[in-house]
């Protein structure tokens, strides 16, 4: 009973059991198809895309967390592919996720002014941990308060452990020029991620919805003798996110001076439950070349009870490289891109 007991504390306080929740990016814009799979070709450009963040590198035991990914829109067929990476790790246990995805997402017409996106992705999840560094409570020496090499706690569960499964999900997405308002739903069939034979332990379903408002502003002509144009805008957009038992709200606003990008984040959802949910304030930088290049910075000011000190807030990067690939016709058929944010 002991044994068990340590092992059900032990995945409790580093697997999260059945309350774990998936990477938060601040800049989720920046990695389109993780957010939605609606989002999927949704630069109607051919687009690849990476992102890194460092989360909370004050404390020992920090995460860190990546994507990469690549979609393209045929046109012919109104339809966005795309393949995604996804990874986290976490230093204490080496525990490590790791996801490969397929997704793909239609466009549907329904007005000369506004547009429906409908995803989908299935995805192959790998998880690993390596319980070599942990500490149970048979290795303690409480007389002396030595830790010993010793434990039997691990019987039965390999030293390196393994899991697989594969995961699907669905996204639609609503817009015109100057608003979109979309909803989301990860790990459809909840699966399971026990390490333990005959245990169960669900991802639970993520559902999530995001939505904005774009305003432009005066002053979008850059060069007189080109007329190309540089965009003046300011945008509005929220991102709601609930897995079970919690919940979130990113609320933002980003300026965007191409070809500088500002925005100020808000992560949180004050209530007076048990456990306070105001996380950090974010604010974002961002770059948005000629050439098809935008490359992002964004941290985190933790204000939980966690502390900016303790924690050290967070870092995360992104680079995303659009281009034209195929008819050069279809450069004209641009303005009916999604106008979310960039990062």
């Amino acid at each position: 009973m002991r044994k068990l007991r340590y092992i059900w504390v032990l995945f409790v306080l580093i697997f999260g059991v059945a309350k774990a929740q998936d990477t938060q990016y601040s800049q989720f814009y920046a990695a389109p198809l993780y957010l939605n799979p609606a989002l999927t070709g949704a630069s109607e450009l051919t687009r690849i895309g990476i992102n890194y963040r460092n989360q909370w590198p004050g404390l020992d035991q920090n995460f860190n967390s990546y994507s990469a990914y690549i979609d393209h829109y045929i046109f012919d067929y109104n339809s966005g592919i795309g393949l995604i990476f996804n990874g986290s790790q976490e230093s204490m246990a080496n525990l490590s996720t790791n996801e490969i995805g397929l997704s793909y997402a239609y466009r549907l017409k329904l007005s000369e002014e506004t547009f429906f996106r409908i995803g989908g992705m299935v995805s192959y999840m790998q998880r690993d941990a390596l319980f070599t560094d942990l500490v149970f409570g048979s290795q303690i020496d409480i007389t002396n308060g030595t830790i010993g090499g010793i434990t039997d706690e691990l019987n039965g569960i390999p030293i390196d452990s393994r899991y697989s499964f594969v995961d699907y999900s669905v996204g639609g997405m609503f817009y015109s020029d100057k608003i979109w308002l979309g909803v989301s739903a990860h790990h459809l069939s909840e699966p399971n991620t026990s390490f333990v034979d005959d245990q169960i332990s669900k991802l639970p379903m993520k559902l999530s919805a995001q939505g904005g408002i774009k305003f432009d502003l005066a002053g979008g002509r850059r060069n007189y003798f080109t007329h190309a144009y540089a965009e003046r805008s300011i945008s509005f957009a929220f991102n709601y996110k609930q897995q079970d038992p919690f919940n979130q709200l990113d609320v933002g606003a980003q300026l965007n001076l191409e070809p500088l990008v500002l925005g100020l984040w808000y992560r949180g959802l004050p209530t007076k439950n048990e456990l306070p949910n105001n996380d950090a304030v974010i604010g974002v930088v961002g770059v948005s070349l000629e050439n098809g290049l935008n490359i992002g910075y964004s941290y985190d000011m933790t204000i939980s009870k966690l502390g900016l000190k303790n924690s050290g807030g967070a870092h995360e990067v992104s680079l995303t490289y659009t281009f034209l690939w195929g008819d050069s016709k279809s450069r004209g058929q641009r303005s009916r891109i999604v106008p979310c944010f960039k990062y």
